[in-house]
Protein backbone atom coordinates (compact mmCIF):
# COMPACT_ATOMS: atom_id res chain seq x y z
CA UNK A 1 0.00 0.00 0.00
CA UNK A 2 2.90 2.35 0.59
CA UNK A 3 3.92 4.95 3.12
CA UNK A 4 1.36 7.61 4.03
CA UNK A 5 1.07 10.65 6.29
CA UNK A 6 -2.06 11.92 7.97
CA UNK A 7 -2.87 14.95 10.08
CA UNK A 8 -5.83 14.65 12.45
CA UNK A 9 -7.50 17.32 14.57
CA UNK A 10 -9.50 15.64 17.32
CA UNK A 11 -12.17 17.60 19.19
CA UNK A 12 -14.33 16.79 22.19
CA UNK A 13 -13.17 16.06 25.73
CA UNK A 14 -9.65 15.16 24.62
CA UNK A 15 -7.35 17.16 26.92
CA UNK A 16 -6.61 16.09 30.48
CA UNK A 17 -7.86 12.56 29.83
CA UNK A 18 -4.57 10.83 28.83
CA UNK A 19 -5.41 11.17 25.13
CA UNK A 20 -1.84 12.05 24.13
CA UNK A 21 -0.24 9.22 26.12
CA UNK A 22 -2.80 6.74 24.80
CA UNK A 23 -2.23 7.94 21.23
CA UNK A 24 1.52 7.58 21.63
CA UNK A 25 1.14 4.03 22.94
CA UNK A 26 -1.24 3.06 20.11
CA UNK A 27 0.97 4.62 17.42
CA UNK A 28 4.11 2.97 18.76
CA UNK A 29 2.38 -0.43 18.88
CA UNK A 30 1.48 0.08 15.22
CA UNK A 31 5.05 1.07 14.35
CA UNK A 32 4.04 4.58 13.26
CA UNK A 33 6.12 7.73 13.60
CA UNK A 34 5.03 11.32 14.18
CA UNK A 35 3.64 13.27 17.11
CA UNK A 36 0.60 14.18 19.16
CA UNK A 37 0.08 17.53 20.89
CA UNK A 38 -2.53 19.62 22.65
CA UNK A 39 -3.62 22.75 20.81
CA UNK A 40 -4.69 26.04 22.35
CA UNK A 41 -8.28 25.56 21.11
CA UNK A 42 -8.67 22.45 23.35
CA UNK A 43 -8.28 20.04 20.43
CA UNK A 44 -5.52 17.48 19.94
CA UNK A 45 -3.39 17.31 16.80
CA UNK A 46 -2.00 13.99 15.59
CA UNK A 47 0.48 13.68 12.74
CA UNK A 48 1.34 10.07 11.89
CA UNK A 49 3.37 8.38 9.19
CA UNK A 50 3.73 4.74 8.20
CA UNK A 51 2.15 2.01 6.14
CA UNK A 52 -1.26 3.13 4.90
CA UNK A 53 -3.22 0.29 6.53
CA UNK A 54 -1.58 1.01 9.91
CA UNK A 55 -2.27 4.75 9.58
CA UNK A 56 -5.91 3.91 8.85
CA UNK A 57 -5.98 1.78 12.01
CA UNK A 58 -4.83 4.81 14.05
CA UNK A 59 -7.51 6.96 12.40
CA UNK A 60 -10.15 4.40 13.42
CA UNK A 61 -8.75 4.28 16.96
CA UNK A 62 -8.85 8.10 17.22
CA UNK A 63 -12.62 8.08 16.53
CA UNK A 64 -13.05 6.90 20.15
CA UNK A 65 -9.66 7.41 21.81
CA UNK A 66 -9.09 6.14 25.35
CA UNK A 67 -12.08 5.30 27.54
CA UNK A 68 -11.60 8.54 29.52
CA UNK A 69 -12.09 10.70 26.41
CA UNK A 70 -15.17 11.82 24.50
CA UNK A 71 -14.39 12.32 20.82
CA UNK A 72 -16.89 14.51 18.99
CA UNK A 73 -15.07 14.92 15.69
CA UNK A 74 -11.89 13.87 13.89
CA UNK A 75 -10.82 16.03 10.95
CA UNK A 76 -8.50 14.00 8.73
CA UNK A 77 -6.14 15.44 6.12
CA UNK A 78 -3.88 13.22 4.04
CA UNK A 79 -0.44 14.71 3.45
CA UNK A 80 2.70 13.71 1.55
CA UNK A 81 4.92 11.21 3.36
CA UNK A 82 8.20 12.81 4.48
CA UNK A 83 9.93 10.25 6.70
CA UNK A 84 11.09 13.09 8.97
CA UNK A 85 10.17 11.49 12.32
CA UNK A 86 12.47 9.01 14.12
CA UNK A 87 9.65 7.77 16.39
CA UNK A 88 6.26 8.82 17.79
CA UNK A 89 6.42 11.54 20.46
CA UNK A 90 4.27 13.75 22.62
CA UNK A 91 4.94 17.41 21.85
CA UNK A 92 4.26 20.31 24.20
Amino acid sequence: MGQKRVQMIVSGRVQGVFFRASTQREARQLGLTGYVKNRLDNTVEIVAEGEEDLVKHLIAWAQNGPSTARVDKVETRWRSYTGEFPDFRIRN
